[in-house]
């Protein structure tokens, strides 16, 4: 947005900013986004993948379709790298590398934002470049969107994720689950156990699994979270033992 996209609508940029599911209408609205930019999928350079959502997985593969491109998580991201690159008249087919004007500028307004240097770039999963903050960094830079003034940039993204927090991530998610239950809340989920999440009077939360463990990531956020007065809702399914619940997972200080 700093760059000069205009979202066609403005819950695109909860798409945008997420790392969707894959289901029909995360799907849906990525097409949209490249379509009113004037590309195909076929400007997209996120690898091919299949849903994240077991239901949307199960009946795409049923009806014979195989990995694309825009089913990728980070689809939607990319989607709007691309329609920032069409606004500019930047290269489409280099958008990906560190040194594209595009990357340059995503680069800056994310250390702008952490209150800090970027310590490394090094390559996502998705291709795009992955920057390198501490933990503190990147509290403070979901603080800063949530309490940004209303109607300036941060503040629209932070506002979109949270009116629409299907987008985000999607059916049953723990962000979506999240900010669905807690007014105000805004959170993000990142591979290899880091989350982020900002509630607006009562602070930020970044936390790292050492191990990229996924399963603990949870529990550990939502005590982080009640230790903020944050009242949140029970998310994660017991353990289940010969398929009944035996044990579960939680946070030992």
């Amino acid at each position: 947005m700093r760059a000069g996209l205009v979202p066609r609508d403005d819950a695109d940029l909860a798409l945008i900013s997420g790392s969707h599911f894959g289901e029909p209408f995360h799907v849906r609205r990525v097409r949209e986004i490249l379509e009113a930019a004037g590309l195909g999928e076929d400007a997209l350079r996120c690898p091919a993948s299949l849903p994240l959502a077991e239901d949307a997985r199960d009946d795409w593969l049923r009806a014979g379709g195989g990995p694309e491109r825009v089913l990728m998580n980070c689809s939607g991201k990319h989607a709007g790298m691309l329609a920032t690159c069409v606004v500019n008249d930047w290269p489409l087919e280099t958008y990906r590398d560190p040194g594209h004007p595009l990357q340059v500028a995503v680069a800056e307004a994310v250390a702008d934002l952490a209150g800090e240097r970027i310590a490394a770039t090094g390559v996502d999963g998705c291709g795009a470049p992955v920057l390198a903050l501490s933990l503190t960094g990147l509290a403070r830079a979901f603080e800063r969107l949530v309490l940004a003034e209303p109607g300036s940039h941060e503040r629209r993204v932070a506002d979109e994720m949270r009116a629409h927090p299907e987008l985000v991530a999607g059916t049953g998610a723990d962000d979506t689950v999240l900010m669905a239950a807690v007014p105000g809340l805004l959170a993000k989920g990142g591979a290899e156990g880091v989350v982020a999440v900002a509630v607006p009077g009562r602070g930020a939360i970044a936390i790292k699994i050492d191990d990229g463990g996924m399963r603990a990531r949870t529990p550990v956020l939502l005590d982080e979270l009640r230790r903020l007065g944050v009242d949140v809702p029970v998310i994660g399914e017991p353990v289940l033992g010969g398929g009944e619940p035996v044990g579960e997972i939680r946070p030992v200080r």
